[in-house]
């Protein structure tokens, strides 16, 4: 296994400044939700570790599902807006106030699909919160109420984000150097 020390370009958001801005998110989220109740929904596998230090700020009661999506398109497309659910939510969401919670939001093509795929079921509300929101590649609009940072077009790992499925432990948003990484076997 490569060390990450080798093909990291730079870290993007350091540790401290992760830590502070989903600190506010959580607060401001606390403020918005007042009173109500919320139902997190976390798009695996990359959102779990904002998912879990994000809830640590938010103060109205919350409760914490899991889905798991997989976009398909033609040849190495990663997706044109279809998907494939992977995993299904356990709980019902009519009538609840619905929170999504993603890593990144690149294209916006998957999270597009997932969202109209939930409106379906009836929340009393549906919010996108996004740590990392890619915005210069949006190809539809998705309605994010609560972003992290807007970060540039470039292919970042850490904190949940991975490269080959490894890295997601780091605690920052490290920038890949693909010139230097190299593909594990």
């Amino acid at each position: 296994m490569q060390d990450y020390h080798s093909f990291l370009a730079e870290v993007l958001i350091p540790e401290e400044q992760l830590k502070a801005r989903i600190q506010e998110l959580g607060e401001e989220i606390s403020r918005d939700y007042a009173g109500k109740q919320i139902l997190a929904i976390c798009i695996l596998r990359g959102g779990v570790m904002f998912l879990t230090d994000l809830i640590r700020h938010i103060q109205p009661l919350v409760a914490i599902d899991f889905m798991g999506v997989s976009s398909y398109g033609v040849g190495s497309r990663s997706s044109d807006g279809h998907v494939r659910i992977t995993l299904d939510l356990t709980t019902s969401i009519g009538g609840k106030h619905v929170l999504i919670v993603e890593d990144i939001i690149d294209s916006g093509n998957t999270l597009a699909s997932v969202i109209e795929m939930l409106q379906t079921r009836h929340p009393a509300s549906l919010e996108v919160c996004t740590l990392l929101n890619k915005a210069s590649r949006r190809e539809v609009d998705i309605p994010i109420k609560y972003c992290g940072f807007v970060i540039p077009d470039k292919f970042v790992f850490g904190y949940g984000l991975d490269m080959d499925e490894f890295y997601r432990n780091l605690p920052f948003i490290g920038v890949v150097d693909l010139e230097k990484y190299e593909a594990k076997d």
